[in-house]
């Protein structure tokens, strides 16, 4: 029999399954239902797919990288594979074809799925204070006038932690507000130069990784270019949300967070309980691709809720905390290196990174703190990197997936995190990708060839050739000024993802049209699959257009849509999807394979429209108008 914490069969036919992955608004969960609607030779529509929770569903860490097809895909088939049921007459088998997803009638319909709407009996609202600055500690709160402010339950203060409980939102809104005129703080600058942050990235301490080395080493070097990036915020359209609840020296938290078990832990740890002391139930919020504020927010509520135990407490973060204390994408920089023989081709290429760690999350190996915890004066962690053998985090992507005579790549991971970093969709795969494309677009003008016949001349894997053959197809393309395309197989191991971009470039760069194909091996849901890679490229699109997070040397300053603008319905293109399925084939991720070469075909566009290389990121007027000669 298979474990009933997987997969049961109810009386009435019904399929219970619990994964331990989450539904993030991916789609990942009808994908999933899809795998075991096949393996068992039912209809989909006796598949119930079950949240996840720390005392049902199984551990499968985080919901990311990814890899949810690979890893729960394959655990629900061997499991399905042990419980084997008669088909019935109605049986279609449904890996390989798109069916509408199980999760978008409640969200089109209104109904209250999200954890925004839970409301349990007694249920307190609490807002937490965030300090002025990064450098800020506080020196003085007088709890008197917040107290008199009609609802108010209760004020909860913990070294540089401060935060209020109410009984309704509106009064915990005009609480908070109060608040922030009765603490005093200190402050310090902290953070970097804006202006300068490459120069700090490059300098800053850091540990150093030899990720490839081979063929002779360089003798000349006949290109060498710079690339960059700043910090990018997750930018959650909806501010992150968590309920907590205490009863007798236990804690139960409802949360949108990508890894129920690991947020256990970290909880676990924060308030000194047993693992079996604490359950981490998953409930849709703000969606995410990455780590962003579900866990903070978590944290916060189980910290205000321990001083009322047996009540609930729901706290949600503002806007401005949102963009402001989330943890961000890191900034980046990407040197590239290339020696050419004399008669033009690759003879080396050598690549160096320099980055903060793209792993900050709950029970991580480096063990960082939640937002509270670390205000409440638990030591700051700088993020780590995951192995390079799941992709790495800063090196994602930066081995070039090309056949080169001579490779030599280098990362340097900084000991030092002036903002808070973590996992942001496709982590260093963003610039590590650009930076390659842009210099294989440079190096096809110098051998006066077309970009996409010098990259075929540089890849004998047909999988690699088939999607830069089938974009050029589908694209129509040529070397009309205003094209571009970029390529790249996500993390070396994964999707096969090639880009045509079409941009026009005035006061503004516009991205006109993308054309994509891709190979995620074999496909489960063609419709699902489309919806990723699109929504995957579109916030490439608008990273390499619009974003960065702004800040000055005491706090982060780009607090609103105003000031971190993002990509808007009326500025998004048309995109047209080609997949190439390969039923023989292992299935991959789809979510993550389009950022890359998405923002190198902008980039190359760009190039290709204005004859500038724009190598430091967002394509902004600005930083056009600095690479221009």
């Amino acid at each position: 029999m298979a474990d009933p914490a997987l997969v049961t069969v109810q009386p009435d036919g019904t399929i219970l399954v619990r994964s331990g992955k989450v539904e993030l608004g991916q789609g990942i969960l009808t994908a999933l239902a899809q795998i075991v609607a096949d393996e068992l030779g039912v209809d989909l529509d006796r598949i119930r797919m079950l949240p996840a929770r720390t005392d049902l569903s199984p551990n499968e860490g985080y919901t990311a990288g990814s890899m949810s097809v690979q890893q729960s895909g394959a655990a629900l088939r061997e499991a399905c594979a042990r419980l084997r049921v008669a088909a019935s007459a109605e049986h279609v088998a449904v890996v390989g074809r798109s069916v509408p997803r199980i999760d978008l009638p409640g969200k089109v319909y209104g109904t209250r799925r999200y954890l925004h709407d839970l409301r349990f009996p007694g249920q307190l609202f609490g807002r937490v204070l965030r300090p002025p600055s990064r450098g800020a500690h506080l020196t003085d709160l007088d709890e008197a006038p917040v107290r008199d402010v009609a609802g108010v339950v209760a004020v909860v203060h913990s070294g540089d932690v401060v935060g209020v409980m109410a009984d309704r939102e509106d009064a915990a809104g005009r609480a908070l507000a109060v608040l922030e005129k009765v603490t005093t703080w200190t402050t310090s600058p902290t953070l970097p130069d804006e202006h300068h942050l490459a120069d700090y990235l490059t300098s800053a301490p850091a540990d150093d990784h030899v990720l490839h080395n081979s063929g002779d080493p360089p003798t000349a070097t006949t290109l060498l270019a710079r690339f960059s990036r700043g910090y990018l915020a997750h930018a959650s359209i909806a501010p992150s949300c968590a309920i907590a609840q205490w009863d007798n020296g236990t804690l139960t938290v409802w949360s949108h967070t990508q890894g129920v078990y690991p947020l256990r832990a970290e909880l676990a740890r924060w308030f000194g309980l047993a693992l079996a002391d604490v359950r981490v139930e998953h409930v849709e919020g703000a969606g995410c691709y990455g780590h962003n504020a579900a866990d903070d927010v978590a944290g916060d509520a189980a910290l205000l809720a321990r001083a009322v135990p047996g009540r609930p407490v729901q706290v949600v973060w503002s806007r401005q905390d949102e963009l402001g204390w989330a943890p961000f994408g890191p900034a980046m920089v990407t040197d590239v290196a290339v020696e050419l023989h004399a008669e033009g081709m690759i003879r080396h290429w050598r690549q160096e990174i320099w980055s903060n760690g793209h792993s900050g999350r709950p029970s991580s190996p480096a063990n960082p703190p939640l937002l509270a915890a670390l205000h409440e004066g638990r030591p700051a962690v700088a993020s780590t990197d995951p192995p390079v053998q799941v992709g790495g985090g800063s090196a994602r992507n930066a081995v070039p997936g090309y056949d080169l005579p001579g490779l030599t790549v280098v990362s340097h991971v900084l000991r030092e995190m002036p903002l808070r970093t973590s996992a942001l969709r496709s982590l260093g795969a963003h610039l590590n990708v650009y930076a390659i494309e842009s210099i294989m677009d440079e190096l096809a003008e110098r051998a006066a060839v077309d970009p996409i016949e010098y990259r075929l001349r540089l890849l004998a894997d047909p999988r690699a050739r088939a999607v830069l053959e089938r974009v050029a197809s589908a694209s129509g393309w040529d070397t009309t000024p205003g094209r571009g395309v970029g390529y790249a197989r996500y993390k070396n191991t994964g999707a096969y993802c090639a880009v045509v971009a079409e941009v026009e470039a005035v006061t503004t760069v516009r991205v006109t049209r993308l054309t994509i194909a891709v190979d995620v091996g074999q496909v489960v849901n063609p419709d699902g699959v489309r919806n990723q890679i699109e929504g995957g490229a579109l916030q490439s699109v608008s990273w390499t257009t619009k974003e960065q997070v702004r800040f000055d040397r005491h706090d982060v300053t780009s607090r609103t849509w105003t000031d971190y603008p993002i990509l808007t319905f009326s500025e998004a293109p048309p995109v047209q999807v080609e997949l190439i399925d390969r039923p023989e084939c292992p299935s991959s991720g789809a979510g993550e394979a389009a950022g890359g070469p998405t923002a190198a075909a902008i980039g190359n566009a760009v190039r290709a429209a204005l004859g500038v290389s724009v190598r430091a990121l967002p394509l902004t007027p600005s930083n056009i108008i600095a690479a221009m000669p």
